[in-house]
């Protein structure tokens, strides 16, 4: 683990795009102010673990798929339409006969 000091409003960075600043130290709490780009999911670590517990154990219980679609409110999926019938070919268009060479009589 990485250890570092910093005072309120110094900041630390991770990668180019994320910071880490000290807003506030009070007591035995500091306030973190955190920037970072949208896709990155930010969580307390105490919600995380809980996140993560809750979601390990419902896929690792057998028919956690049909709780999770009960839970959904029965919600079945929509059956696949037929198969659409295969498209048919228009006879192709008959072709002149060849000219015959001609009989020697």
């Amino acid at each position: 683990m990485l250890v570092l000091s910093r005072r309120p409003h110094e900041a630390i960075r991770i990668r180019h795009d994320i910071v880490v600043t000290v807003l506030e130290i009070s007591g035995d709490k500091v306030r973190l102010g955190i920037e970072a780009p949208s896709d990155v999911q930010i969580h307390r670590e105490e919600i995380y673990l809980a996140v993560r517990a809750a979601n390990e154990e419902a896929s690792a219980r057998p028919g956690a798929a049909g709780d999770l679609a009960r839970a959904l409110g029965n919600v079945t999926p929509p059956a696949r339409p037929a198969a659409a019938p295969a498209p048919t070919t228009p006879p192709a268009p008959a072709r002149p006969a060849a000219p015959r060479p001609p009989r020697d009589a």
